[in-house]
């Protein structure tokens, strides 16, 4: 999608982003359809007419998933997957399941819980405002506008949990980076955009075995290595998870 605003580059741009988001979430693409838009639908995003389109080349290509560049409501997603027939994905959805398959430490597995869970709560909220408007309140106050009071409370709990987990992790974390500068370490982080090549230049200068692979957020987890191959004991090489254009306010943390 091109949003208002937006140039014929950022889509030529998105479209090759989303693609390989896609391909490191597992997928596999079986077609594409742009649209351009000066308003989007409250409602579904995209116009009726492309909606149709898609939905024909879904069932052409036996397609599974509908995925989107750009971020839905709530509302908006059930709204597509009602007219296209299948599951609709939006980007931070496709960003958040691919943090889920490749965060290895405890920290970062419980940063990407955090996440999906705030990701998934308001789309219960969303569904217990659908709820409440069936009947105009009588009989439609029943055991589905309960559960899905217990499931809010039940999530909201859970991510207050994971917090009081991060936070103990993070003091440690502090315990160690106050003891390397204690013992006068220099650090040098190498930063930049996803799948640029940091970790297979982390290896190089440290000899790390640090997971390279062709694809965008292979790294999830920071890795820090001694310089030993050139002899400078006091160095420390830091690996960084790769920066994203537009990365989702949410998932800056995970």
């Amino acid at each position: 999608v091109q949003p208002p605003g937006r140039t014929n580059e950022f889509l030529r741009e998105s479209y090759e982003e989303i693609k390989e988001l896609t391909l490191s979430a597992g997928g596999e693409v079986a077609g594409a359809a742009e649209a351009r838009l000066e308003r989007p639908s409250p409602s579904h995003y995209i116009r009726e007419g492309k909606l149709a389109e898609i939905r024909e080349s879904v069932l052409r290509e036996k397609a599974h998933l509908v995925v989107f560049n750009i971020d839905l409501t709530p509302v908006q997603a059930r709204n597509v997957e009602e007219a296209v027939g299948v599951r609709a994905v939006d980007r931070t959805g496709l960003i958040l399941d691919i943090f889920a398959r490749r965060a290895q430490s405890r920290e970062g597995k419980l940063q990407v819980e955090v996440a999906q869970l705030n990701y998934l709560l308001p789309r219960l909220v969303g569904l217990g405002v659908i709820l409440s408007r069936l009947g105009g309140g009588i009989g439609t106050r029943g055991p589905g506008e309960q559960k899905l009071e217990v499931d809010r409370r039940r999530l909201r709990e859970r991510i207050a949990r994971l917090k009081g987990e991060l936070e103990k992790l993070g003091r440690h974390r502090a315990l160690v980076r106050k003891g390397r500068k204690r013992k006068e370490f220099y650090s040098v982080a190498i930063v930049g955009y996803t799948n640029a090549g940091k970790s297979a230049l982390l290896n190089a200068l440290t000899g790390a075995k640090a997971f390279v692979e062709d694809k965008l957020f292979a790294t999830l987890d920071p890795m820090t290595r001694l310089d030993k191959k050139n002899g400078r004991h006091r160095v420390l090489f830091t690996d960084t998870v790769g920066f994203l254009r537009d990365l989702p306010h949410g998932l800056i943390e995970a």
